[in-house]
């Protein structure tokens, strides 16, 4: 009976979460703006750019950072805002280079191994 009801719990789990489509980007081609110009924008921040290619209809940058970690970052081609980022830290590598202060109204925002004891819980 225990086989049952994890394959019903598994199988409540699967309808009820949601797909992880919102990382894909749906901009008109025609509102994209060059690649040229996100290079320039990288490159401004102070990463080397070993590639841009079009991934799930966002351009997506891979390089290393001005410490020497590599990056992976997708952005909206549109705009040219980031939407994620990937860090893979060298031996040197310290992540409270990359420390954003939360963003007003983001306090339920959890991240990996933490808990946030706020009224959102």
């Amino acid at each position: 009976m225990s086989l049952f009801r994890l394959l019903a719990a598994l199988a409540v789990l699967a309808i009820n979460c949601p797909a992880h489509a919102d990382t894909d980007c749906a901009d008109p081609i025609s509102d994209w703006k060059p690649r040229e110009v996100l290079r320039q924008q990288v490159e401004a921040r102070g990463w080397t750019v070993q590639r841009i290619k079009v991934d799930d209809g966002c351009y997506e940058v891979r390089g290393t950072d001005q410490h020497g970690n590599r990056v992976k970052a997708k952005y909206g081609p549109a705009t040219l805002r980031m939407r994620s980022l990937e860090i893979d830290f060298g031996e040197r590598g310290d992540p409270s280079d990359y420390f954003c202060p939360p963003r007003p109204g983001a306090e339920h925002i959890r991240t990996p191994g933490t808990v946030n004891k706020g009224k959102n819980q």
